[in-house]
């Protein structure tokens, strides 16, 4: 999906103000001084508004007589959209926070791959077997950098949903698809990750040969290797160079004391 930033100055407007909320500069409840927003954004009244209606269709904001627009509470948003997941993982500005949307991602992957993975070995076709031999021998070329990597991950666990045949289970790709790709950036970003590429292929032998048991473990061998590399980014994030440099100072400071 496009990102609406894209989509000249409405849907730079609509970036803006969904980054605002979700990052909780605009508070649930607030009451939005639209002729405020104009004069700041350099948009005009029409432009605004029609931001106003996006945010609206996804739950974020309402607009009642005599109270305005106002950001409505958390628990109304579509969280499911893909543009709201997409503003909350671009979003995240700290460790916790990121913690806590990829800890949501892995637990929505744990319930929706295993299970979409046994259908996908039961239904697939020659088509599918394509699309996932494509993105496994993508995935696999060296030196092409993490943009490539992530594509190509996003191309198979894509391939895989299309592969079930289930036109809803297709839509979840919406659900998973941009959590996954803030994931890999993460991961591929950083040194000494595990080889992504012989988890993969286990999934995609399974699904070759129709064994839905055999695919449903592999998939749950790829989900914990992508917990894996999760927990040693966060292992080494906390014992960073900065830290340790710190540690050092205060080491030193209790030692003048």
């Amino acid at each position: 999906m496009t990102p609406y930033a894209r989509r000249g100055v409405h849907g730079q407007t609509v970036e803006l103000l969904a980054r605002r909320i979700l990052g909780g500069e605009i508070a649930e409840g607030a009451t939005l001084d639209l002729v405020a927003l104009q004069s700041e954004l350099d948009v005009s009244l029409t432009a605004l508004r029609e931001s106003l209606k996006v945010l609206a269709a996804k739950g974020m904001v309402d607009a009642r007589q005599r109270r305005g627009t106002f950001v409505r509470p958390r628990a109304e948003w579509n969280l499911l959209d893909a543009d709201v997941l997409r503003w909350q993982f671009e979003g995240a500005s700290t460790s916790e926070s990121d913690q806590a949307l990829l800890h949501n991602l892995a637990e929505v992957r744990s319930i929706i791959e295993p299970a979409a993975v046994r259908l996908a070995a039961q239904r697939r076709t020659d088509a599918d077997l394509a699309a996932l031999d494509g993105a496994l021998d993508a995935m696999g070329e060296q030196g092409n950098g993490a943009a490539h990597a992530v594509e190509a991950d996003l191309a198979f666990h894509r391939a895989l949903l299309a592969a079930t045949h289930n036109e809803l289970l297709e839509r979840m790709e919406m659900v998973i698809e941009s959590g996954l790709a803030h994931r890999d950036r993460i991961v591929h970003s950083a040194p000494h990750s595990e080889d992504p590429v012989p988890a993969h292929r286990a999934v995609l032998d399974a699904v070759r040969d129709q064994d839905p048991q055999a695919a449903e473990a592999a998939m749950r061998a790829l989900l914990d290797q992508a917990g894996r590399d999760l927990d040693r980014l966060g292992d080494a994030e906390e014992g960073s160079p900065a830290d340790s440099a710190q540690d050092s100072e205060e080491t030193e400071g209790s030692r003048s004391q």
